[in-house]
């Protein structure tokens, strides 16, 4: 089964970490890295209710993040990171995350 996060920013600017060969991250470890990226990157609740849901927590992140982490070599060890927890606590094999269009497909 095919394992693998993608990171876009539109068509040119797309970041794809392969995670077939990769140790997964448990799902516990992975919501407690993306809630500590969440704070220390800033990021706010994007629903007015203030509830945030894991898919919020991972587009959050990814924006905050932006674009150099997920293209500079030396922010690799981060970006596959965050590939690993986004699959983990999202619980699904193949992610897709469209920064720009903020939308998140499975």
């Amino acid at each position: 089964m095919r394992s693998q996060v993608t990171v876009t920013w539109g068509e040119s600017s797309t970041y794809r970490f392969d995670l077939e060969e990769v140790q997964p991250m448990p799902h516990d470890l992975a919501r407690t890295w993306l809630d500590e990226q969440f704070i220390f990157l800033g990021c706010d609740p994007i629903r007015s209710t203030g509830k945030v849901l894991m898919a919020d927590k991972v587009l959050c992140v990814a924006q905050a993040a932006g674009e150099e982490r997920f293209r500079d070599e030396a922010h690799r060890p981060w970006a596959m990171a965050f590939a690993k927890a986004a699959s983990a606590a999202l619980a699904k094999p193949v992610v897709s995350v469209d920064v720009r269009g903020q939308a998140l497909s499975f």
